[in-house]
């Protein structure tokens, strides 16, 4: 059977991925400065201004929810006709607490998200990580991705 890469079925977590509430904000802030060493709640609450309370439609906000705790976390939205691409779905944020890691919880939330990307009637998706982050690309290259045919620049204004 020829199954997309984003269809696969997790193993073992009996997490449930649901859109994010309020009350769940303090626990991605949590996890990401877990993550990152940056507790970032101003910039989480605008994130979850656009898309959770306010993001339905094309831009989703989902959770990992294990018996009321939150495990992770992923952000996406459907953008179209950037860079001259097509509609197509992006994941910009996706973490999962490092002690819940290696239960599928990242995998399922990815599964979910793309399924509503196809849902939005999209046949892509995409991400962009930082050249270093082996453990993200690690991640990403097991659900399937490859290389896609942009490349970002950048330049120092410095």
């Amino acid at each position: 059977m020829n199954r997309r890469p984003c269809a696969r079925k997790a193993p073992g977590s009996t997490a449930r991925v649901r859109a994010a509430r309020a009350g769940d904000l303090h626990e991605v802030i949590a996890i990401d400065a877990q993550i990152t060493g940056l507790p970032k709640p101003g910039y989480w609450a605008g994130i979850f201004r656009r898309y959770g309370a306010a993001g339905r439609g094309q831009r989703f906000f989902l959770v990992a929810d294990a018996g009321g705790r939150i495990e992770g976390f992923v952000i996406g939205e459907v953008r179209d006709w950037e860079f001259g691409s097509p509609p197509c779905g992006w994941v910009f944020a996706i973490s999962v607490r490092p002690k819940a890691r290696l239960a599928g919880i990242g995998s399922r939330l990815l599964e979910t998200v793309c399924a509503a990307f196809r849902r939005q009637g999209v046949t892509k998706v995409r991400t962009m990580l930082a050249r270093d982050n082996q453990l993200i690309l690690s991640f990403f290259r097991s659900q399937g991705m490859m290389a896609a045919p942009f490349i970002p620049l950048e330049l120092d204004l410095r």
